[in-house]
């Protein structure tokens, strides 16, 4: 097998180039040139993924399957686990497949490349901490599914047991975790509704933040707001703690033990250890090191969103950020269809931060803007801050499934959750 561009991820910027790119070429030229390689067989913005470990989303409704997301916009796909580069050969491999049985289904495969685009994404960084194998990770679907599984059965056990009560330590107060402390406490409260008074159980949720407050990367007003609400909530904001090790049943700090029936990860991302094998040059957190153009220290091997040390200002990188996954997609479609129209495209990628917004639940948010007609920064939150932040997700959908479907689809959920309700039980 052998394709002009092969992209290796599926992520909100893979994904979104794969779709542009096979666009822009149509479907007589982007099926035969553009290969979009992942070893799921469907797509889910990851930024949802706490909603799909509170059971708030459906993985199953939510989920776009890449087959036809390829014959839709014009693109080839190939299920696989990317294991292997050869730059010199301008090659990779993928895993065999095996089905539950642990039968090969698909053998050990080789595609040869002429521009290499790698949307690895990242994971959690542990930090080296003891214990973390007693702790959920919300790395991929798989992670969260199986976290809503056990979150279900501990809500079952504290439905019934004494002293009906269930707790829960989040390690790590980034959007990831705010947000999930936000879905639990939702969820929760759907699920009070749905029991008689000898049921009901008390949810006791610990947010743990080595740094000084929560929401580090974004400015101070929006931590303000969002401790504010989440305590509100009945949430434990535990700031300027460090995590000394994790133990089944309890996440050692220096102040003692804090008890938890699940521990969650969710604090700080590393790119996958494997990353450092691919013969590229990488950082101390296996990012893969581009310059301005998204280029890697390999020839016509291109890096972008989690998995990519992209230069920013002041010596630091662009951040980890689904917005920046979205630039970097489209600013590779302009380079790559250049160079397959045998053209040049020599601008410079620039990240521009349009601000951060956060769903604290409950039709809630915080956010903030940059830029605007004015220049200045603006503060939203409430309502309006909810709103914009699900209107991030229908972005998203619009740049893989255009503006018709995106609104059909958006229609066919809300109606949805008006028959099934908002709650996944099962």
């Amino acid at each position: 097998m052998h394709y002009d561009v092969v992209i290796v991820g599926g992520g909100a910027g893979g994904l979104e180039l794969a779709a542009q790119l096979g666009r822009k070429l149509g479907a007589r030229e982007g099926r035969e040139r553009v290969l979009l390689v992942d070893k799921m067989p469907f797509h889910i913005w990851k930024p949802t993924l706490h909603e799909v470990a509170a059971g708030t989303l459906d993985a199953h409704q939510e989920g776009l399957s890449y087959t036809v997301l390829a014959r839709r916009n014009h693109f080839s796909f190939v299920m696989g686990e990317f294991i292997a580069l050869n730059t010199a050969q301008q090659c990779i491999r993928l895993a065999a497949i095996t089905n539950e049985a642990g039968k090969e289904v698909v053998p050990e495969r080789s595609i040869g490349y002429r521009h290499l685009v790698l949307a690895l994404g990242s994971g959690s960084n542990s930090f080296g901490t003891p214990g973390i194998e007693n702790a959920y990770l919300l790395e991929s679907v798989r992670d969260a599914q199986r976290f809503h599984a056990d979150w279900l059965s501990a809500c079952a056990h504290a439905s019934y047991a004494e002293p009906r009560s269930l707790s829960v330590a989040i390690v790590g107060a980034g959007a990831t975790g705010v947000e999930l402390s936000a879905e639990l406490l939702e969820a929760h409260s759907m699920l009070q509704e749905s029991q008689g008074s000898n049921q009901r159980f008390r949810l006791e949720i610990n947010l743990i933040e080595g740094g000084e407050r929560i929401l580090g990367g974004l400015p101070p007003r929006i931590s303000e707001q969002a401790t504010t609400a989440l305590e509100r909530k009945g949430v434990r904001v535990m700031t300027g703690t460090r995590v000394q090790a994790l133990e089944p049943g309890e996440v050692i700090t220096p102040d003692g033990p804090v008890s938890a029936d699940l521990i969650v990860w969710a604090a700080g991302i590393k790119a996958a250890d494997r990353n450092a094998l691919l013969g590229l040059e990488v950082n101390r957190i296996n990012q893969l090191v581009v310059n301005d153009h998204l280029r890697t220290s390999a020839h016509q091997v291109y890096a972008l969103g989690d998995c990519a040390a992209t230069p920013w200002v002041d010596g630091k990188t662009v951040p980890a950020r689904a917005q920046a996954a979205h630039q970097q997609g489209t600013y590779l479609t302009q380079v790559l269809y250049a160079a397959l129209k045998e053209g040049r495209f020599n601008e410079p990628f620039v990240y521009k931060d349009f601000g951060s917004l956060v769903s604290l639940g409950d039709n809630k948010g915080v956010g903030n803007l940059m830029g605007g007609l004015s220049g200045k920064n603006f503060f939203v939150q409430g309502l309006l801050a909810k709103w914009m932040y699900m209107s991030l997700h229908l972005m998203h959908h619009r740049a893989i499934l255009g503006t018709v479907k995106t609104a059909v689809l958006a229609l066919a959920r809300l109606l949805q959750q008006r028959v099934s309700g908002r709650m996944k039980l099962h």
